[in-house]
């Protein structure tokens, strides 16, 4: 089974956000980074080569938002909701800055051997094409260096009548 780079961070985050569920409603702090870790590496050995990039770069996004979205599910009817997710959010990313870094380092070292470098240099080609592309039509059509007698000498040789 492949999954697509979505694919990969659908799987993340559905790992991140139920184990931080379980973490807040069983009080083990544990398993929200636990959860998250286990959803990278699972996401990073199950994503097909071609989209490794996408995979690779969205692990501190896709943290954040399940750390927000498990917070404000277990905060919601718990008085003040903007203070009960601020404290709550800071909290839980305070004690899970570790975990974090953890999935990140494992989908880098998982997602190397895998083709990631070409990924890379694909971008990079890309990137580069769009850039020399981009320079071509920015360039000023009008020469102002060229005289209107020049003008008449690019038109070659006139047909006909006495030179």
């Amino acid at each position: 089974m492949t999954l697509t780079g979505r694919g990969g961070v659908v799987v993340v985050f559905g790992t991140a956000v139920l184990c931080g569920l379980l973490s807040r409603w069983l009080d083990l702090p544990l398993l929200a980074g636990g959860g998250f870790t286990v959803g990278c590496v699972l996401a990073a050995l199950a994503t097909r080569p071609a989209d490794l990039l996408t995979l690779a770069v969205s692990p501190p996004l896709v943290f954040f938002l399940a750390t927000l979205t498990a917070v404000l599910v277990t905060t919601v009817g718990q008085g003040s909701l903007l203070r009960g997710v601020t404290v709550g959010l800071l909290t839980a990313l305070a004690a899970t800055a570790p975990w974090l870094f953890l999935g990140t380092l494992l989908v880098l070292l998982i997602t190397v051997p895998r083709g990631l470098p070409a990924n890379v240099r694909e971008l990079r080609d890309k990137l580069a094409g769009v850039r020399l592309f981009e320079q071509e039509e920015n360039e000023n059509p009008v020469r102002w260096d060229e005289s209107p007698n020049d003008s008449s000498a690019r038109r070659g040789p006139r047909h006909g009548g006495a030179g």
